[in-house]
């Protein structure tokens, strides 16, 4: 069974990392992939071993949750996880600020004695109140020999704060008898605990509006139906519906599940009512549908009225499948995501090697005198290091990627397609049914006395989709098993060059490989059964949406509509994705490469006395993570 399982309590690519690791090793788990930023797991397994309620167990005990509930919307937890996450927040701002006025001495108090005092005991109020959820995390992830972002984030205020309450009481007998200056960092560990949970707050209203695409797509599915009961209709849960059942549907209406229409009527005739497909098709132009005519749940009658028979329910309709699909690819890893997983899985533990290096080399160099600024410096390096950065790197442009995808009727199967349609240089397509539509009641008993233009027509936009391939430096090939003088025209129809003629699918997948022996990255694109082979053989498929089933389970990509410029637009989508994927990992891998050594005190070693102190390291800790997301968003705007 392969499940789609939301998963609550994620911050960081580690806390992915993490749940991932735990679920592939369960007895009975097949495979797991886990997305931060889409905030679920999806799990092949056994039932017959394991069940959902033992995952979710084990999950729990690793401080993350699973909605495995009826009637339990992950949405909402995650809604009120974030009301939640932003009290928190700026409860913490308002402690912060009273800690930062009393250490600048902002507020005016004669005894430091008191105002130490004081600003431990809203420094304390601070982690119990507002950082809790970071030490509980922390503690699970050790009891678990794991380690993740709250982990780092636990060592740098614990440190900070112990050191400081160990100055209050005794900085003066042991630091001051020796002519030591020493200070209290109590604004240090608010402020650390301040940024991190602004951050998150920033990080979770940027990962819900990457989501927007496969709401919208939710947002299409009704939720009530009105179904008729001999002479009277009544309005139902769309959850009672059951195949056979008559519906009937109204203008502005959306149609509630997948069906066969049997009676329909309109102002313009008795006869027909006329449908908009455009969220399936992104034909603006509605269909007429008649008695005998399917019709698709989610699509809306623009005019007319019609009643229809259910023939696909629940998670069978189309549009269950298309936001199925959708989901599962945004959940899928890029082969470039897996290297990264490997990086975040050891990162942390090499960021508190880090750390306690930094702190012995400036206490065994600097001796007695410099250990208050050997645990600075440790601090800083804990709260600066951040893997959110390169985790959210890949997901959350392959997310925005394939969610806009998904927006221009065009549906990607796994995140490993939408990465390497980007490589694409040589494209193979079909003619009949994917280049061309035949046209219906025709006899073809006499198709060699039918002008071509009566056996089929070209597919809109057809020709400006093969040139602009060609100005992308793209070789397209026609492959048809028609008469030459069919192929022929057609080919010159559409602006192609490159065809053939009166082939079988052996030629059509020959034609693949042999393309790939010279080294160019093929893309299929077909229809039917008879292109399954080469379909299977191309570095990437890509299958018509009114196609056979054969072809679009073969197929990485399908395209829904007529429109072929789909396909250039799928590309340079691609190429975009790919694009913002190289961005976010190389400022991400640059400012651990560059940040780390500033907040360990490099600088210092070449005469400048410069340092990044652990307030500043948590607000750019913050900020790294969040422009990542920004970035990626950039995508939809493309």
């Amino acid at each position: 069974m392969k499940q789609t399982i939301p998963v609550i309590g994620m911050a960081c690519s580690a806390c992915s990392a993490n749940v991932e690791r735990k679920l592939s090793s369960l007895p009975g788990v097949e495979s797991a992939s886990v997305s931060l930023v889409g905030r679920c797991a999806f799990v092949d397994y056994d039932p017959s071993i394991i069940s959902p309620q033992k995952m979710k167990k084990e999950i729990n005990d690793l401080g993350y949750d699973l909605v495995i509930e009826t009637g339990r919307d992950s949405t909402e937890v995650n809604r009120q996880l974030y009301k939640s996450l932003l009290r928190k927040a700026i409860l913490s701002v308002v402690l912060s600020l009273l800690v930062m006025a009393i250490s600048m001495h902002w507020i005016p108090l004669r005894d430091a004695f008191v105002s130490n005092l004081i600003a431990m005991f809203l420094a304390l109020a601070n982690i119990i109140i507002c950082g809790r959820s970071f030490y509980v995390s922390a503690w699970r992830q050790l009891l678990h020999r794991t380690a993740n972002m709250d982990t780092l984030v636990s060592l740098s205020t614990l440190v900070a704060f112990l050191f400081s309450t160990f100055n209050t009481f005794w900085g003066d007998a042991v630091w001051g008898t020796k002519g030591i200056e020493w200070h209290t960092y109590f604004d240090a560990s608010v402020m650390i605990i301040t940024f991190v949970l602004i951050g998150r707050c920033l990080e979770e209203k940027a990962k819900d509006t990457t989501a927007n695409s496969i709401r919208q797509l939710m947002g299409m599915q009704p939720k009530k139906a009105h179904i008729v009961n001999g002479e009277s209709i009544e309005e139902v849960p769309i959850s009672t519906i059951e195949k056979g059942d008559i519906l009937e549907v109204h203008a502005g209406e959306k149609i509630p599940v997948d069906g066969i229409v049997i009676q329909a009527s309109s102002f313009m005739t008795s006869d027909a009512a006329y449908v908009d497909e455009s969220m399936i098709t992104g034909e603006p132009t509605p269909s007429e549908k008649k008695a005998g005519d399917n019709v698709l749940a989610g699509t809306i009658p623009s005019q007319g009225s019609l009643r229809m028979k259910a023939k696909q329910i629940g998670e069978d309709t189309a549009l269950a499948h298309i936001i199925r699909m959708v989901q599962e690819a945004q959940n899928s890893k890029a082969p470039v995501q897996r290297i990264v997983d490997r990086v975040a899985y050891v990162f942390v533990p090499v960021v508190v090697g880090i750390a306690l290096l930094t702190f012995l080399i400036w206490w065994i160099v600097g001796g007695q005198t410099m250990l208050p600024q050997a645990i600075l410096s440790a601090v800083a390096v804990l709260v600066i290091a951040c893997p959110c950065a390169m985790g959210l790197a890949t997901p959350t442009a392959l997310m925005v990627g394939i969610g806009k995808a998904a927006s221009e009727q065009v549906l990607i199967k796994d995140a490993a397609a939408l990465e390497n349609l980007q490589k694409v240089d040589a494209l193979v397509i079909d003619k009949t049914g994917t280049l061309t539509i035949p046209n219906k009641n025709i006899d073809f008993t006499k198709a060699d006395e039918i002008p071509l233009e009566q056996r089929e027509r070209l597919k809109p936009y057809a020709r400006e989709a093969v040139q602009e391939l060609r100005e992308m430096g793209i070789d397209v090939f026609m492959m048809s098993g028609d008469k030459e003088e069919a192929a022929s025209h057609w080919a010159e129809k559409a602006g192609i060059t490159n065809y053939q003629s009166r082939v079988l699918p052996q030629d059509k997948e020959a034609l693949v490989c042999r393309l790939q022996n010279d080294r160019h990255f093929v893309a299929m694109v077909g229809d039917g059964i008879n292109d399954t082979q080469a379909l299977a053989h191309a570095d990437v498929s890509m299958a018509i949406g009114q196609g056979t089933d054969v072809a679009m389970d073969v197929a990485q990509v399908t395209l829904l509509g007529d429109d072929l410029r789909t396909i250039p637009n799928a590309i340079r989508l691609s190429r975009k994705t790919v694009r913002m994927i190289r961005q976010n990992l190389f400022w991400a891998f640059i400012y651990n490469v560059i940040c780390i050594p500033l907040a360990a005190g490099v600088l210092y070693i070449f005469g400048i006395h410069f340092q990044i102190t652990p307030m500043w390291a948590s607000a750019l800790m913050a900020f790294s993570s969040l422009s990542v997301i920004l970035n990626s968003l950039r995508i939809k705007h493309k």
